[in-house]
Parts: structure tokens; sequence; C-alpha cells
């Protein structure tokens, strides 16, 4: 039989000789409205009241653990844990750090991570060893990993998949560099054959191109030698002819 503390962290309220402003939300008025939802098996209404609470203050343990405690409760396994985690790392109180490993413990040992929850009890028991509970616990999952090795070599491989899924990334990624190299090296070819071709075909043109560059210029000369003729011809007619005196009108 697993034991769960889902005995929620009840927070002391100190009268202040100055009052705040009436009717005022703090974190902790709102753990005891989650508390009291968390009683009345409302698991859903005391999240909700615990995240507010964390939403006033992030560094408050106890609305964390509270909160771990009411998403467990909905059998939301991994966002529990999570808070379970965040909870340990900020409670200086080491009794109420131990509840956070015990019930990290026992999702690991729901899941049958048999390994892994004994390490979490472990670090329950180094803050209370007094907690019967984590220590059943903990005699139970040594004696059903013994009997189920299968587990033990199921961490084993996954720890080797992980290597060599590791290992195939890194080849993957050396296999794509000289794929890159290759066929940087084959396009750099590509261009230097095609500048190659580009320089031959220039070759080959230019003397078709100063050809017909002597050509224009023959036909240009000629043309402006004819026209030249012509206005000469022109010149020598008109001035052969006799002009036409004008007269001015004076009236």
């Amino acid at each position: 039989m697993r034991h769960i503390h889902y005995n929620i962290i009840m927070t002391v309220i100190l009268l202040l000789a100055c009052l705040t402003q009436v009717g005022a939300q703090t974190d902790r008025n709102l753990i005891r409205q989650g508390n009291r939802a968390f009683k009345g098996q409302k698991w859903a209404v005391a999240e909700t009241q615990y995240r507010k609470a964390i939403s006033k203050n992030q560094r408050n343990p106890q609305a964390i653990y509270n909160l771990g405690c009411a998403l467990l409760a909905q059998q939301k396994d991994s966002a529990a844990m999570q808070q379970f985690a965040n909870s340990t790392q900020l409670e200086t109180n080491k009794f109420r750090r131990a509840k956070g490993y015990h019930n990290m413990g026992v999702i690991m040992q729901n899941h049958r991570e048999y390994a892994q929850a004994i390490d979490y009890y472990k670090m329950a028991l180094r803050c209370n060893p007094q907690d019967n509970e984590t220590r059943y616990n903990l005699a139970l999952c040594k004696k059903l990993l013994k009997n189920n090795p299968q587990n033990k070599n199921q961490n084993k491989n996954k720890d080797k998949n992980s290597k060599d899924k590791n290992k195939n990334d890194q080849n993957k990624d050396k296999n794509k560099d000289n794929k890159n190299n290759k066929d940087k090296d084959n396009k750099d070819n590509q261009n230097k054959h095609k500048d190659n071709k580009n320089n031959q075909n220039q070759n080959q043109n230019q003397p078709n191109q100063d050809k017909m560059s002597r050509e224009n210029a023959e036909q240009l000369l000629n043309a402006a030698v004819q026209q030249e003729q012509a206005t000469k011809r022109k010149l020598q007619k008109a001035m052969s002819q006799p002009r036409r005196k004008a007269y001015d009108k004076n009236w």
C-alpha cells in the first residue's frame, strides 16, 4: 500500500497592529480558500485558488506544494511533479521539504519508475528520518525493483538509446557538412567551367566584332564622302543661278 502526503500545509495568520485594507486578498488568504476547497474535494477550485496565491507571491513554497497536491489529486502527474520540485527548492523547513520529495517518489512509483522513486524517498528520509510512510514506500520499491529487473534494464536502455541518438545526430551533422562541402566544390567547378566557356566565346566573337567594326567604318566614310560631294554640287548649282532682288515697300 502506497502512502501519499495529501495533508496540505496550513498557514499561520499573525495579527498585526496595523491592519491593511479590509478585504484585500493576500497569498495567505487565497491559500486558506484553497485549503477549504481541497478538504471538500473540489480539486479544480483548490487549484485555482493556489494559483492565485502564487501570482501574489511566486516564492511561497506552501502555495506551490499545495498546488502540487491539487494537481496530483486530478491525476495531472507531470504538472504536479514540477510543482513539488519547485517547492523543495524554495522550502526552508526540512519536514515540509520531505513531503515534497515523498510525493515525487509516489508519482515515480505509480509510473513504475522504481529506481527514481527510491532516490526521492531517500531524499525525503534525509530531511525527515522519522517518516514511517516514506520508509515503507522505500522498502516496497526496493522489493519491486528486485523482483522486476526489467525496469532496471529499461533505465539502462534509455541511457544507451539517448547516447546512441546523440551519436547518430553527430554523424548526421558530419555527413551533412561533407555533402555541403562537396556540393560547394561542384558548384565552384561549374562556375569555373562556365567562366572559361564565356571567355572562349568572347575570344571567338572578337574577330567578328573587329571585322564588323571595320566594315561599318568604311560604310560611314563612303556615306560621308557621298554626302559631301552632293552638298558641293548643290552649292555650285546655286552660285550659277541669278539672284532675285528683293524690293522693300516703303509706303
